[in-house]
């Protein structure tokens, strides 16, 4: 299978309605996806940098975040890993502050080991995905451009073992894809609030601009085969033995989710398919980042302390 034939995606809250499968014809009367905001504003925060590279892929300047903890300037010799923060729809800059403020807390009080944080620009809806009609290479800019970029002009743990991508919502379903696809770059995945986690594309997060229908044309190819065709179900399946064997992953979700139906079923068929992962539930918790990270309290370091603990300096 050739890097075209793997990528495309979408991500964020999905209710999961019933499904019909097969193809939905395209229409110049649906409204386009919109939103290719390559370079974002500048988000605040602590040890936060924004800055901006050149796609080869899109031939445009895309910009992204970069959290840097104190050791980095303390310690000249020593290399660090590197957190890759995958966001929700809607843009991920007004969370930046907030997720900063928590992993910078969190190394200065010795609960993890420092890393490096890379909270990319997925675009408003970009799904993490290369888009059929080649508008936004999402999956190529952000796996392959971009991640070259961190490791040649940063001091990082170039491995497997020193990567973990983290995301919420749109973001978890992007972890998903990335973590399942290319398991020989990135050992640790987490999803959080992931989505779309169901087999067929048939609804769109809750306040989106956008329509399920929009979104299988732009991305997708115009049916639900092109959907299926890239997504973590696919991969999962495919690389069932490798993941089973050498990575380290978690399926979290609030009990008021609107998404914890198509998550539970995700986590049936990673189950079914003999592949371990924590499961974990979060009563009272609905679909709002910050308020999981927060329900999850030391869980949520433990998962960083599993996966650097070994390998940082």
């Amino acid at each position: 299978m050739n890097r075209r034939q793997h990528l495309l995606a979408l991500g964020a809250g999905l209710s999961g309605l019933a499904a019909a499968p097969g193809a939905i014809a395209r229409s110049p009367a649906l409204r386009p996806v919109t939103g290719l905001e390559w370079v974002t504003g500048a988000a605040a925060g602590p040890g936060v940098s924004f800055l901006t590279f050149w796609s080869e892929a899109r031939e445009v300047q895309v910009s992204f975040h970069m959290y840097v903890p104190p050791a980095y300037a303390a310690d000249p010799e020593r290399r660090f890993p590197v957190v890759y923060w995958l966001h929700g729809s809607g843009g991920g800059v007004s969370g930046i502050p907030g997720l900063a403020a928590e992993f910078d807390q969190a190394i200065r009080d010795r609960k993890v080991p420092p890393f490096l944080v890379v909270f990319v620009n997925g675009l408003s809806m970009g799904m993490y995905v290369d888009w059929s009609n080649g508008k936004a290479p999402m999956e190529t800019i952000i796996v392959h451009e971009l991640r070259r970029r961190i490791d040649a002009k940063w001091r990082t743990l170039a491995t497997r073992d020193g990567r973990l991508l983290d995301g919420f919502s749109m973001g978890g379903y992007g972890a998903a894809r990335f973590g399942f696809l290319y398991p020989e770059l990135f050992r640790t995945v987490s999803m959080m609030g992931a989505g779309p986690m169901q087999e067929f594309l048939t609804s769109v997060p809750p306040g989106s601009s956008v329509q399920a229908r929009d979104l299988l044309n732009d991305v997708y190819g115009g049916s639900q085969a092109g959907f299926q065709a890239v997504s973590p179900r696919r991969y999962a399946r495919e690389n069932a033995a490798r993941l089973a064997g050498q990575s380290r992953l978690r399926l979290v979700i609030g009990d008021r989710d609107e998404t914890f139906g198509n998550n539970r079923d995700f986590h049936e068929y990673l189950q079914g398919l003999g592949i371990p992962h924590d499961w974990i539930v979060l009563p009272s918790v609905g679909h709002d980042p910050m308020k999981v990270i927060s329900a999850l309290g030391d869980r949520h370091w433990a998962l960083y302390r599993a996966a650097f603990g070994s390998v940082a300096g």
